[in-house]
């Protein structure tokens, strides 16, 4: 076994019902997972609900019921989501769990420890959609000459008692992480808006709160709670046992992993660290940010009325399309747009017309024309060594791509693959064949039979639920699935040898129609 590989999400903020952008870096994280699982490792993945602060406090108050209800509530249909997606997490962590307040609270104690928190007075400007500080520096003006925030939200001027963090005294240290480990901090365009902020200065920063009392208590300090940030990075330290150093966390930690939105770069990759490098603990390997998802090239606010719900996109595509387009489609840590005509005109493309269709041949063939039988031993001639090169190829591609986190490269190369074998069956013509030299056409078909193996397997993470329903129909074994079985040579012999037959397949990936209310449109 490869060494373990822990994996997160950012934990999401329920006070609302989850949107687009939830599954998209959900799915993502889901297929690096499942990658690194068939790649021989030993995976942890961790999602979840992040449920304190003043946006949820306000939220319940608006709606005449307690956070810890609306937090109940809202973390289920996360929940679901995901269940739909066939998100294949290992916890799910909520923050308002006793476990949770308890590392929050030891992770505090460690700061303590070093020195590094002290009692003052805040004033300053604070948005309560990002539960960001900002200085006077980073705002902007709105149309109205309002001030808002770098992101746009609206920031209010706020004064009380305060915990501060010594941030001021992390800044080089910050600086060499990013310089020893230039990994750290991925895409490098984000890397590098992190760098200039950090060398133009840090200030110390406001950890705590008295205004309002729904979080992780202060410890020693019960009139306080933790400033949302330090309450919710800590999660990916509770999901391991954390302050218990030893088992899980011992196995994971520091995480290979935290994939988040560029929007919360800073937090993780600036606050996170000084924090852990304050308690004494190990820093994550990388923090990556990715881009968002645009609807029609427009970002979904609910004033224009374009904002999607996931489910819907499922109940219309299904899950597996849905999968492959958002991995396939976007440059992964780039902002990407997505449509229903876009959906539907991938998916049909790459998975049904192209591969699909190329599995459904191939096992129909087979059936019709082979009774189902395959057969081992049969000639290899060079245009059936060059096919099975060429899906060699376009596997390998997919999995260097893939370890880079370049899903799009990734899947163009395993197209490549599947081209490969479509003008394979092209070229070769079974169904001439069958009259001309049986023999010959079987050796296409069985030919064609392995390299669908091969590719179903590759690009499993990305579509699982398709490609096990295929993989059965090819009496491929549950626990022969992972990548250390492409380099086994005698599994098609050891297959055949079963006696096992190709029976009349179902087509797993059918050809997607757009809604009557999109084509009106």
């Amino acid at each position: 076994m490869a060494d373990p590989y822990y994996i997160t999400t950012a934990i999401h903020y329920p006070n609302g019902k989850p949107h687009i952008g939830h599954a998209y870096e959900t799915i993502a994280a889901d297929v690096i997972a499942r990658f690194q699982r068939a790649s021989g490792r030993e995976v942890r993945f961790q999602t979840g609900t992040d449920e304190h602060g003043l946006k949820m406090a306000q939220k319940a108050r608006d709606l005449g019921v307690t956070p810890r209800a609306l937090s109940d509530e809202m973390s289920g249909y996360f929940k679901d989501l995901f269940d739909l997606l066939e998100i294949g997490y290992d916890n799910f962590i909520r923050t308002t769990e006793d476990s949770h307040h308890a590392a929050s609270q030891a992770l505090w104690k460690a700061m303590e420890a070093s020195g590094d928190l002290y009692l003052d007075r805040y004033e300053g400007w604070y948005s309560i959609r990002d539960e960001a500080y900002y200085d006077e520096s980073e705002l902007t003006k709105g149309e109205g000459g309002e001030k808002l925030s770098p992101q746009g939200t609206p920031v209010e001027w706020t004064v009380e008692e305060s915990w501060f963090f010594r941030l001021s005294k992390y800044a080089e240290p910050l600086l060499q992480l990013y310089r020893d480990n230039p990994g750290f901090i991925q895409p490098d365009s984000r890397r590098n808006e992190v760098m200039r902020f950090v060398e133009g200065g840090l200030r110390d920063l406001s950890v705590s709160r008295t205004s309002f009392d729904w979080g992780v208590k202060v410890p020693g300090a019960d009139d306080h709670v933790m400033y949302v940030w330090v309450d919710a990075l800590t999660n990916y330290l509770t999901g391991l046992g954390y302050p218990d150093e030893t088992g899980d966390f011992a196995k994971y930690w520091p995480a290979d992993l935290h994939l988040i939105g560029k929007d919360i770069v800073r937090f993780h990759a600036v606050y996170w660290p000084a924090f852990l490098m304050s308690a004494g603990l190990p820093i994550p390997k990388q923090v990556f940010g990715h881009g968002f998802l645009l609807n029609r090239g427009q970002k979904e606010s609910k004033s224009l009325g374009n904002v999607t719900d996931p489910v819907a996109l499922i109940e219309q595509f299904g899950v597996d399309p849905l999968r492959y387009f958002l991995m396939r489609e976007i440059a992964f840590g780039q902002d990407g747009s997505y449509s229903p005509e876009a959906i539907v005109t991938r998916a049909n493309a790459e998975l049904a017309n192209s591969f699909g269709n190329l599995a459904q041949r191939t096992l129909s063939m087979i059936f019709k024309n082979l009774d189902g039988k395959l057969a081992s031993g049969l000639p290899i001639e060079p245009a059936d060594e060059a096919l099975l090169q060429a899906v060699r190829d376009g596997v390998a591609g997919l999995r260097s791509s893939f370890a880079d986190l370049a899903f799009s490269e990734g899947l163009e190369a395993w197209m490549r693959g599947v081209f490969a074998c479509n003008a394979y069956v092209d070229e070769m013509a079974p169904w001439a064949l069958r009259k001309s030299d049986p023999d010959r056409m079987k050796a296409v078909l069985n030919v064609l039979f392995r390299c669908v193996r091969d590719l179903a397997i590759a690009v499993r993470p990305v579509v699982p639920g398709s490609i096990d329903r295929l993989l059965d129909q090819m009496g491929v074994a549950a626990d022969a699935r992972d990548y250390a079985v492409l380099a086994d040579a005698g599994w098609f012999d050891a297959l055949v040898a079963t006696g096992f037959v190709v029976d009349k397949p179902v087509g797993v990936f059918p050809r997607l129609e757009l809604p009557q209310t999109e084509d009106a449109a």
